[in-house]
């Protein structure tokens, strides 16, 4: 708990987020053609604590290393924009795999701009909550919460209410397939470290299926959305971020 604890205060939406979970930015150059996800690198157990997925403390890039953009790779970059930017509430199931590949489920909850929430299926008693000015991870088992303001995690980039990706991310990787589009990024703003590498299944039309990220250690969390649910009538309750021991909003 206090590796997640230290991870989350470095943090970041997965966001983004997500959503998040939440990316990791692939190790080489870029091409057109998608390749299989990299698999979770296993590591021994407690080497990575639950809760990575929110954590903006990753591998920075070399300065200047994000891609100029050719007119086709602009295209797909300003096509997950729109995405986020369309999105008011969003709804769903997700999977996390930390890098010690211990998965964890639950069910998350987004409300642009900048609210989120993800509860963990028990026996995680574990609950995330971005009410737009700060993300909060809240530990019901140990009484103890820990937060970072949501500037200063990747999420930003994806949830504000005017997302442009083209205009305030820095691009590591464009790549496309007949039915997925992969993006990694990394914020601009020195003030928001952190890199997200994202995937979306253009078939039938562009939805977010998974992101991962990578923490300053090089480990990977890999959060996959499922059962998606636009437009859905979430209440504001569900993104105030109580103090702990408090009855918590009930989804």
């Amino acid at each position: 708990m206090h590796q997640m604890r230290r991870l989350v205060l470095g943090a970041i939406f997965l966001l983004g987020s997500m959503l998040a979970s939440v990316a990791a930015i692939a190790e080489n150059a870029p091409t057109n053609t998608v390749e299989a996800p990299a698999p979770v690198p296993a590591v021994a157990p407690g080497a990575a604590a639950a809760g990575s997925a929110w954590n903006a403390e990753v591998a920075p890039a070399k300065p200047g290393e994000g891609l100029i953009l050719d007119a086709h790779q602009t295209d797909l970059v300003n096509k997950v924009s729109d995405y986020f930017k369309a999105l008011s509430t969003l709804k769903g199931s997700f999977v996390q795999t930390g890098a010690d590949n211990k998965r964890m489920r639950g069910t998350f909850y987004v409300k642009r701009p900048g609210r989120f929430r993800f509860d963990y299926a028990r026996p995680s008693r574990q609950i995330v909550i971005s009410d737009g000015r700060y993300l909060a991870v809240q530990d019901l088992d140990l009484n103890n919460e820990d937060r970072v303001a949501l500037d200063q995690t990747p999420f930003r980039l994806l949830l504000r209410s005017d997302v442009n990706l083209v205009r305030d991310a820095r691009i590591m990787e464009v790549q496309e397939s007949d039915d997925m589009i992969i993006l990694g990024l990394e914020d601009k703003d020195p003030n928001s470290p952190g890199q997200i590498r994202l995937f979306m299944s253009t078939k039938p039309d562009l939805q977010l299926k998974e992101w991962v990220t990578r923490d300053a250690q090089g480990l990977k969390t890999r959060v996959e959305v499922s059962n998606l649910e636009k437009s859905v009538d979430l209440d504001g309750n569900l993104f105030r971020i109580k103090p702990i021991g408090r009855p918590m909003a009930s989804p």
